[in-house]
């Protein structure tokens, strides 16, 4: 079983069975519409999905303790989640110099100036670089907690493997 939430509604969970995968977001992905058509959403977070969202932006719910010291693959699955925080942090990197970008573009709201459809436009696609920013940051966050298990999983198997 594999359960996702999403970064609009943290408290809404959904439960699919199998591993994490296309088929299992695909399956959420599912879950939400139906909740979504039985009114099952709040307003504002139904406004929100409309408006579009992608089986790739569920965030994949562990549990605290989903590493088990004692495991053959222990190791195995301490460096898969590492590994997976590299690409969450060059994404939270690279998203943020360019969030910082639109971030400069922002103040020409705030002048007392006429503002230009290319500059709208600008602002507009700079929205989706902000949002596709924060929510890159907050599933390295989330990530990032699980890794600290796994490093220190990696350091004592390591520790014990030199000791030996």
């Amino acid at each position: 079983m594999v359960q996702y939430t999403i970064a609009q509604s943290p408290e809404i969970i959904l439960t699919v069975s199998g591993k994490d995968s296309s088929k299992a977001r695909d399956k959420a992905m599912d879950q939400l519409l139906e909740m979504m058509d039985e009114g099952k959403l709040p307003t504002k977070l139904s406004n929100k999905l409309s408006e579009g969202f992608s089986p790739d932006e569920f965030i994949e719910v562990k549990e605290p303790d989903s590493l088990d010291e004692s495991s053959d693959d222990a190791l195995t699955e301490a460096v898969q989640i590492l590994s997976s925080l590299v690409t969450l942090k060059e994404k939270v990197d690279r998203s943020h110099s360019e969030a910082l970008k639109v971030r400069e573009q922002i103040d020409i709201l705030f002048q007392d100036r006429p503002v230009t459809e290319e500059e709208i436009a600008n602002l507009k696609e700079g929205f989706k670089t902000l949002k596709t920013f924060a929510q890159a940051n907050q599933r390295y966050q989330a990530a990032r907690e699980q890794a600290e298990e796994a490093r220190a999983i990696l350091d004592r198997v390591l520790k014990s493997t030199t000791a030996e």
